[in-house]
């Protein structure tokens, strides 16, 4: 499968529950976890930090992983992340 031009393999999804954390640890803890996941892998990212909104869209951008979706939930925001078979230099 390939998703904006990047190339990404179904792999099992990881769960991280961030609710209750602020700024900058909801970037810190997917960027932590993320680096840890194999090539394909999709993370899924809950929080309710209010910023997350802008600062999560960021990250993947300026780190080189794929916002799959971005969505309002009950109890914060919902966030899957997708890590690309190749990533980009940094």
């Amino acid at each position: 499968m390939e998703i904006l031009g990047r190339p990404l393999t179904p792999e099992p999804e990881d769960i991280l529950d961030l609710k209750g954390l602020k700024c900058p640890l909801p970037v810190l803890k997917s960027r932590k976890r993320l680096s840890g996941m194999a090539v394909g892998s999709r993370l899924i990212v809950e929080t309710t930090d209010p910023l997350a909104i802008i600062d999560i869209p960021h990250f993947c951008r300026e780190d080189g992983y794929i916002l799959l979706s971005s969505e309002a939930s009950a109890t914060g925001h919902r966030f899957v992340i997708g890590k690309p078979d190749q990533m980009p230099a940094r």
